[in-house]
């Protein structure tokens, strides 16, 4: 018994690592791709990019908040920030969704 739950054991860990190395791999690709779209996002859609893109990459946003008077600098903060608290693996797969919906635009 206690050899056959190491087995399932292994074989979890086995399989997210997997997960792991091919969700890395589809946001690496998803990365390069959204620097070629046919058509340029939104503002809306480019801050949501930043945001999931830091979200991934950095982790939860621990910076100062930007002045008032810095508008984008501030709207790049509450895009990441609004990420806060999302693994990096659910940040990789939100970013790859949203640059392959960008693509099929």
């Amino acid at each position: 018994m206690i050899r056959d739950d190491g087995l399932h054991l292994f074989a979890f860990f086995f399989h997210y690592y997997i997960l792991s190395t091919m969700s890395q791999a589809e946001f690496d690709q998803a990365a390069a791709d959204v620097k070629n779209l046919s058509k340029k996002p939104s503002d809306d859609q480019l801050l949501k990019l930043y945001g999931l893109f830091k979200q991934a990459t950095a982790g939860d946003n621990n910076t100062s908040k930007p002045g008032m008077l810095d508008l984008k600098g501030k709207a790049k903060w509450e895009a990441w920030n609004s990420n806060k608290g999302k693994d990096q693996a659910t940040a990789q797969q939100e970013y790859v969704a949203l640059v392959r919906q960008l693509q099929s635009q």
